[in-house]
């Protein structure tokens, strides 16, 4: 089975469309990521500002659905927060649990032409 493929525009589209919408989240990017078969998958990072480790959002085949998830890069540090900062991460977390709920659900139903290796993607159609 082929990975429905998500051009890194769309991707920002969509997370610009979180963004305003949200009114938070301006720190996230898209950035390119390789999958299985040399295509680009897609990969929206979010540091976090109160705690050492960045948040990843990709896409995840899984059967015959693609889900998006949630990684948090690990750390050697303990964190030390107090309740202020600890309801600032709960709040950060939040918004990147919401923006993968969000991406997921852009995601349905949207296929994009596959480009050819070497060529620039074609522009995608949103709805």
């Amino acid at each position: 089975m082929t990975m429905p493929f998500h051009s890194k525009q769309t991707l920002e589209h969509w997370v610009a469309e979180f963004v305003d919408a949200r009114g938070a989240g301006e720190e996230v990017r898209v950035a390119v990521q390789d999958g299985h078969d040399g295509q680009d998958t897609g990969l929206i990072v979010m540091p976090l500002e109160n705690a050492p480790n960045t948040v990843w959002i990709e896409p995840r085949e899984t059967g015959d659905d693609l889900t998006w998830h949630i990684l948090i890069e690990p750390s050697n540090e303990t964190l030390d927060l107090s309740s202020f900062e600890l309801n600032a991460l709960t709040h950060e977390l939040q918004i990147a649990a919401e923006l993968c709920a969000y991406m997921q659900e852009r995601s349905l139903g949207h296929y994009e032409p596959e480009s050819e290796p070497g060529s620039k993607p074609e522009a995608a159609t949103t709805e």
